[in-house]
């Protein structure tokens, strides 16, 4: 059986979950594992889910509201013990400042273009991959 990859996809609008469904397909890249969703609607879910642990990658949506991705990933940078690697959708690519503030190891302009964002999400899983090796 061929090893899967649990990515995190949090975003409080359910068309930017399925924009990452959509880009993303069965893998994002033929090298890189067959990917899992595991959906998130609110900052409380995502740090429910990190806590059980298996997580690969999150996707955290810079948009979301109440709590941006922005803010999620601060925080969970500072609170989760090996903390996965985040891709963050951002609205705009003026944003990317606030990516780095926000210690995201990858962002990705919104609406999500399906290359592009898959590309990123396979890169972090290989660099994942890697340090697990």
């Amino acid at each position: 059986m061929q090893p899967t990859a649990t990515v995190l996809v949090y975003s409080d609008d359910s068309n930017t979950r399925e924009q990452v469904r959509l880009a993303t397909g069965r893998r994002p890249a033929p090298d890189v594992p067959v990917v899992e969703f595991l959906e998130c609607a609110t900052p409380a879910a995502v740090l429910k889910e990190l806590d059980r642990g298996g997580i690969d990658v999150c996707v955290l949506d810079g948009e979301a509201v109440p709590m941006g991705g922005m803010g999620v990933c601060r925080q969970i940078k500072d609170e989760v013990f090996d903390c996965p690697p985040v891709l963050l959708l951002i609205g705009r690519p003026q944003d990317a400042w606030l990516a780095t503030w926000s210690r995201a190891e990858a962002a990705v302009t919104l609406p999500v273009e399906p290359v592009e964002f898959a590309s990123a999400l396979a890169s972090l899983l290989r660099e994942k991959a890697a340090l697990n090796a």
